[in-house]
Formats: structure tokens, C-alpha cells, sequence
């Protein structure tokens, strides 16, 4: 069975409200990391001050291909600030993964 790489990009006061998503929809394994960045509005301006690198929280998850649809909407209902979303809500990426180990077995999964 194939397996992909869910990374979500999203704000932190989203991130337990994802992980809740997520952990509700059967998807418990989740690693949470903070990241700084910017999207495509190139930051955010407040008077005279430019923030071009804005807090967030990445969260990687591996599942199965045939579960990302499900995966994908239930992030998305998370991490919308909005009925409608907002600028700087967030990003979805998704990657193919080809091997994953367990570290203290080394058994193939």
C-alpha cells in the first residue's frame, strides 16, 4: 500500500485544532514543528513595520494514498479562520513516501 507525506502549514492558534481533527478522524501520529515564512502576500505590514517572516506550525503526517481526500478536507475544516479562509491560513503540500522504518525495530512498514 502506498503511503504520502502530509505536511500542513498552518496558524499556531490552528495547530491543536488540526491535531484534534486529525486525531478524532483516526490519524493520532502527527509531528508538530515551528516554522517561520511568508506566502504569497509577502508578509504583513502594520503602520511602517513590514513582518516578512510570520509564526507557524508545520505538521507532517504519513498515511495512506487512498486516504488523502478524507485527510485533506479535515485539515482544511481545522484550519480555516473563516467560513470563507483568510490570507495566511495556511498551506497543504502533499509528497509520495517511499520507505518508512521503525527506528527501534528496523522493520520495514
Amino acid at each position: 500500500m502506498s503511503k504520502i507525506l502530509v505536511r500542513s502549514i498552518v496558524r499556531p492558534e490552528k495547530a491543536d485544532a488540526v491535531m484534534k481533527a486529525l486525531l478524532e478522524a483516526g490519524y493520532p501520529a502527527v509531528t508538530k514543528v515551528p516554522v517561520f515564512g511568508r506566502g504569497k502576500q509577502r508578509g504583513l505590514k502594520v503602520g511602517e513595520v513590514t513582518y516578512d517572516e510570520l509564526p507557524k506550525e508545520m505538521l507532517m503526517t504519513v498515511i495512506p494514498e487512498a486516504d488523502k481526500e478524507f485527510v485533506v478536507k479535515a485539515v482544511l475544516k481545522a484550519a480555516k479562520t473563516s467560513e470563507t479562509g483568510n490570507y495566511g491560513d495556511g498551506k497543504i503540500f502533499i509528497s509520495p513516501v517511499d520507505d518508512v522504518y521503525t527506528i527501534s525495530s528496523g522493520i520495514k512498514e
